[in-house]
């Protein structure tokens, strides 16, 4: 039986490089040889979700959200514009959860920080939206934080958002220590993360910034470590 594996994402009208995370990992997902047909589509952007099941050819099909919790998108937009919530005798279809609900994501997350220059003694900050229509929506980042801390219980471990508190703009009164490494839990490098969070915290352009001889470091979004591709993968199969 031929296999389909598609990459469902938010995408984004204002900074079209949003979807670059989920076109790299369709590449190399198609690279490695896994399935039969690899496809992506987005909200926001082109190819268009509503679209991406028909020209599928295969008869066994697992959607993956290319997301980093579970809420309103991956629960109720997504499925309804697939058309899941029909019934569909002809093919196979699964729908997993979204990535960034996966606890190896926690694994990532220190990956992430560690090749940004993290050190034992540093504090590390994972930055999440966080919204406060749905205060459901920073349930996952304070569990990956929690999965993080597991891994390094000594070390100083702290959850702030950029739409609900705490502040990612109060990380330092928050943060302890001289050094502050904020990983942002975001799919891509997009507006926020390139744009509004630098100058919040008076970032330069190599996402640095001092005050009263404290340093703050942000690292690149999560969703762009190549190694995303493993969870993915392991997501699909589960």
């Amino acid at each position: 039986m031929a296999k389909a594996l598609v990459l469902v994402g938010h995408g984004s009208a204002r900074n079209p490089n949003t979807r670059l995370p989920l076109c790299h990992v369709v590449q190399e997902v198609k690279r490695r040889g896994l399935y039969d047909e690899v496809r992506c589509g987005l909200l926001k952007q082109e190819p268009r979700v509503c679209k991406t099941l028909d020209p599928i050819q295969s008869e066994d099909i697992t959607i993956v959200p290319f997301f980093i919790s579970d809420g309103y998108y991956t629960r109720n937009v997504i499925p309804c514009c697939l058309g899941l919530k029909g019934k569909n005798e002809q093919r196979n279809i699964r729908y997993t959860s979204a990535i960034g609900s996966h606890p190896k994501f926690s694994e990532l997350i220190l990956s992430h920080a560690k090749e940004a220059g993290w050190k034992p003694g540093d504090a590390l900050v994972i930055l999440g939206h966080g919204t406060p229509k749905n205060p459901a929506s920073g349930i996952n980042v304070y569990l990956q934080a929690e999965r993080v801390r597991q891994q390094i219980p000594q070390e100083e471990i702290l959850t702030t958002f950029i739409d609900e508190s705490p502040f990612v703009t109060d990380v330092w009164s928050l943060a302890k220590a001289s050094r502050m490494f904020i990983v942002p839990l975001f799919i891509g490098n997009g507006w926020h993360v390139t744009e509004t969070i630098p100058e919040d915290l008076g970032l330069d352009d190599q996402f640095r910034g001092t005050k009263d001889g404290r340093e703050v470091i942000m690292t690149s979004a999560v969703g762009t470590d190549p190694r995303l591709v493993d969870i993915i993968l392991e997501i699909a199969e589960e």
